[in-house]
């Protein structure tokens, strides 16, 4: 692989779940390594059945985005028309929601990825005519994931807490 190589985004599906679910086991390790726990915990979400459901769910119902380098999966994000669950209210517009955003910072780090993933969210999300696009992410420790979405064009909206009210949540959105 030559760090030359474009990122290749590609349509998802059912096929890719396995793939999905090992970014975010990646994930998660590369979390922990850096003592970040307070995010999806310590355990990968391949041993996790509520995490794997999510993952099938999403990625089945809605509108799963692959990115690969030379072939490889190096990415991965899903759209839908909205957040899904109970804890954030869906918009009171047509919207575009993103889930399961997650890439390789393993090996891939430095090489937008995720940049590329939701500039992709944001073509699509205009392509169906639709003009609001939002996010939700952990905001606890030092908030440097609503910093990542909001170098991205996003907006901080409204905080929320998980289910058990120790999750720390920002849902976020960008007009496009």
């Amino acid at each position: 692989m030559s760090d030359m190589e474009p990122i290749r985004i590609r349509k998802g599906g059912a096929d890719d779940i396995p793939a999905v679910i090992a970014l975010f086991d990646g994930a998660v390790e590369w979390l922990v390594a850096r003592g970040r726990t307070g995010q999806w915990g310590t355990k990968p979400w391949s041993t996790n059945p509520n995490a794997v459901a999510m993952v099938e769910k999403y990625v089945t119902t809605g509108d799963p985005w692959m990115a690969e380098i030379g072939g490889t999966v190096v990415g991965t994000l899903t759209l839908t028309d909205g957040p899904g669950g109970d804890i954030i209210p869906a918009a009171d517009e047509p919207e575009r929601y993103i889930h399961l955003l997650a890439a390789d910072h393993g090996r891939y780090a430095g090489r937008g990825v995720g940049r590329a993933l939701l500039a992709h969210a944001v073509e699509e999300t205009r392509a169906q005519g639709v003009s609001l696009l939002r996010v939700d992410c952990y905001r606890g420790e030092d908030r440097a994931l609503v910093a990542y979405y909001e170098s991205n064009g996003f907006t901080a909206t409204e905080p929320f807490t998980g289910p058990d009210g120790s999750w720390p949540g920002q849902v976020l959105a960008q007009r496009v």
